[in-house]
């Protein structure tokens, strides 16, 4: 049975798990905007002072694989309306991610939001799940409830090792500005 996180709350992975998918879906509101609402998941291989080893550890849908081949993502889903689950999936398999790297953090970010007049206070029933890649039994789901009126980049959730073993945070943290402050975030 699938657990419900909140915000800050941490869950422990090392249970026999060694491939995950990190689902994220969400619905833009109707009638909010005359663009498609444009989200895009990515991802942050970060090492222990919290910067990518290389651009490279940066998985988004112009990179869709890292280097060390363990995490990939599914594609750039642009409208968020073509699904009624995931619309974007990052696909980690633990076992293959390079030992620089301490944590993945999982972020959402609207794309062109300032020239759309976009943010995610427009979006609803946005969600992160994490489940098991072989089986796809559902392991946890993290919610986004807070009303992010201004905010166009968010941080979901993150993958991270703690003394060898694999845990996940569901974080839901809020930036104003796009894919770049991440980028300039982590480099």
């Amino acid at each position: 049975m699938a657990i419900n996180l909140s915000k800050g709350d941490r869950l422990d992975l090392s249970k026999g798990l060694s491939k995950v998918g990190v689902g994220l879906g969400w619905e833009p509101n109707e009638g909010e905007s005359q663009f498609d609402f444009d989200l895009d998941a990515s991802a942050f291989m970060l090492g222990a002072n919290k910067k990518l080893p290389r651009d490279e550890c940066f998985v988004f849908y112009n990179n869709q694989k890292s280097p060390d081949e363990a995490v990939e993502s599914s594609g750039d889903d642009q409208t968020g309306g073509s699904s009624d689950g995931d619309d974007e999936t990052l696909s980690v398999d633990l076992n293959k991610v390079d030992k620089q790297v301490e944590e993945i953090v999982f972020t959402v970010t609207i794309h062109d939001a300032e020239t759309r007049k976009q943010n995610f206070g427009q979006v609803r029933n946005s969600f992160i799940r994490i489940y098991n890649a072989i089986t796809s039994e559902e392991i946890a789901k993290y919610e986004l409830n807070e009303d992010f009126s201004v905010e166009t980049a968010i941080e979901f959730g993150r993958l991270y090792r703690s003394s060898g073993q694999w845990k996940f945070e569901a974080m839901g943290i809020g930036y104003k500005g796009g894919l770049e402050y991440f980028v300039n975030k982590y480099t």
